[in-house]
């Protein structure tokens, strides 16, 4: 059967990867395609070839309705079941449906599916009691062969991490306290560059905020990286000048542009940008709006009724307004996905439209183009680095520091993300690479764990907890902690002396003969390998080859001795300490 519309050849291709990896496993699967590359397209296409029922699943009755017409203009006929479209049609071969509504009437989805779809599947949650699991896991007892595939364009959340875990190009996502994923494989993936570059997307120009921006770097962030809304409005309160001077020159830059949108940190800022802007051609969306007048300021939006549209986070995705050449970013944020989901707004096509402007008042410090890494950003100067793996070679990326010439100085990743193909698990695929850059050792059996492992993952005894070390050797009165601010070295013939620099200007001092092969080996064992950040382990046969090496020897986070009638004898070193003792004690 011929296709009755032209795919786009990166379309096709996700596409053939689809049928390749469901022809020969049933796990789930992941599609990632920018904002704009047409992922309705690619659904229509794989229903089209479809041969048994389908459900293509989304979050908003907008997604449902766009997926669906899509499909029906290609002359080919499937229903909609959602509540909000008062439309509940299950008997076609393909259903495009609200989770919602479909998670509210499972007994009428108790026929055989083959393929279940989902838009925006970083929505999708690995909690059982989720709409989108209890509908899973409807379907699979119905089918025990169910496909499950996903699409989205941006695979990560902060408050979740990775929504895969295997990725085609041969590495693993998450640490490996993360093994619990939505997805199981990502089996394509389409960089945002791709698409502007090859005239798919419009291109984005980054404009530097001429005026004051918001300093959200005082802010505590949590785990995620995110802020309070509390701590926001409390901070954006204080800056009203702020918000005026930059209102007003999002109104000077948006003269000659069609459409405006602005992103907002809290409700309460939406509602402060939006009484600066002319009341008449703007509108204010939140999670809060009435959903029919949500539904009539978007349209309105849409036809260039009103030019300017203040929003909090809700309409990052599942948006399509194609003349939108103006993106205001007045919020803050560490994730790239989240930030290229923003962008992405404004990326598409539109008639007279040359390219979008995008101005960040919120210091993000974020490059469009970038990789997401996976963790957040440890501090404002981090950047995505490429370090490669001592074991097997593969090219991770993580958040570190570069110098003048562009070299790696500093890394704060973990373990290497590459997949071995020669060593298989129990499920027939590719092990992960155990190579650590940053480890803690088990004392029973020497074994390398990651630095927040309790109990070994080789002989499963419990490892030392650094904090009770600290805290046992801090109740001592003949033992001494310090906060190691540096190292420095001096060497006299094969001995090297090593002086740990405590924060407040104390020091201890322990030495290596390295004429003696036990000494040597303690130190390679606690220095060598840790050298340059892990990037480079080194095995030192010589005080004189350290030396020369000095400054890329790692520096312990703390240093603990016990007295030794005239002198302090060093007897534990903690690296990579992540604990409660972080602060000056």
């Amino acid at each position: 059967m011929n296709a009755p519309f032209t795919l786009r050849p990166y379309q096709q291709e996700a596409v053939d990867a689809t049928l390749n990896h469901f022809r020969k496993s049933d796990e789930s699967a992941v599609i990632v395609l920018p904002t704009g590359a047409g992922k309705s397209l690619v659904i229509a296409e794989l229903a089209r070839l479809a041969r048994r029922k389908i459900l293509v699943l989304t979050h908003v009755k907008e997604l449902v309705e766009q997926n669906h017409a899509k499909y029906q203009s290609y002359g080919l006929s499937g229903g909609i079941f959602a509540a909000g479209l008062k439309r509940k049609e299950n008997h076609h071969q393909v259903t495009f449906a609200s989770v919602q509504s479909v998670a509210a009437n499972l007994d009428q989805f108790r026929d055989e599916y083959s393929l279940v779809i989902i838009d925006e599947c970083h929505r999708v949650s690995v909690e059982e009691t989720s709409q989108y699991q209890r509908i899973i896991e409807l379907l699979r007892q119905q089918n025990d062969s169910l496909k499950v595939l996903g699409l989205t364009a941006t695979p990560y959340r902060l408050a979740m991490g990775w929504i895969y875990r295997y990725h085609y190009r041969g590495f693993v996502r998450g640490s490996d306290d993360e093994q619990d994923k939505p997805f199981r494989h990502c089996i394509y993936e389409l960089p945002l560059s791709y698409m502007i570059n090859r005239g798919y997307l419009t291109r984005p120009e980054l404009v530097n905020a001429a005026v004051a921006q918001y300093d959200f770097s005082a802010l505590t962030q949590d785990r995620f990286g995110e802020y309070a809304e509390k701590d926001v409005n409390q901070l954006l309160s204080k800056h009203q000048r702020v918000t005026r001077a930059i209102i007003e020159q999002v109104m000077e830059m948006a003269a000659e542009r069609q459409g405006v949108m602005i992103f907002a940190a809290t409700v309460q800022h939406a509602q402060e940008i939006a009484g600066y802007l002319p009341e008449q051609e703007t509108a204010l969306v939140t999670g809060a709006t009435d959903l029919r007048d949500r539904d009539q300021l978007i349209q309105r939006f849409k036809q260039r009724q009103l030019k300017y549209l203040v929003n909090v986070s809700v309409l990052t995705t599942g948006f399509d307004a194609p003349h939108v050449d103006l993106i205001a970013i007045l919020r803050p944020t560490q994730s790239v996905s989240l930030y290229q989901q923003i962008v992405g707004r404004g990326l598409r096509l539109g008639e007279g439209k040359r390219d979008c402007l995008v101005i960040d008042y919120a210091g993000n410090h974020v490059n469009l183009h970038h990789p997401e890494v996976g963790e957040p950003k440890p501090n404002l100067d981090s950047e995505p680095v490429q370090v490669f793996c001592p074991g097997c070679g593969f090219a991770n990326i993580f958040w570190g520091k570069t110098d003048s010439d562009g070299r790696v100085v500093e890394h704060y990743g973990r373990r290497c993300q590459g997949l071995l193909e020669s060593i298989e698990d129990d499920a027939g695929r590719p092990q992960q690479c155990d190579y650590r850059f940053r480890f803690k050792e088990c004392p029973h059996c020497g074994c390398e764990n990651d630095i927040a492992a309790r109990n070994c993952g080789h002989c499963h005894q419990a490892i030392i907890d650094p904090d009770d070390q600290l805290r046992d050797a801090l109740k001592l009165k003949d033992a001494v902690v310090i906060r190691c601010a540096g190292i420095s070295l001096a060497g006299e013939g094969q001995k090297l002396r090593m002086t740990y620099h405590g924060e407040d200007g104390e020091e201890l001092r322990e030495s290596f003969d390295f004429s003696k092969p036990a000494q040597r080996a303690v130190f390679n064992k606690l220095f060598g390998r840790r050298f340059a950040n892990g990037q480079a382990p080194k095995v030192f046969a010589r005080a004189n080859e350290v030396l020369e090496m000095e400054v890329l020897l790692p520096a312990p986070d703390f240093v603990i001795a016990r007295k030794q009638k005239h002198y302090w004898q060093v007897q534990e070193r903690i690296f990579d300490y992540r604990g409660q003792y972080r602060k000056a004690y």
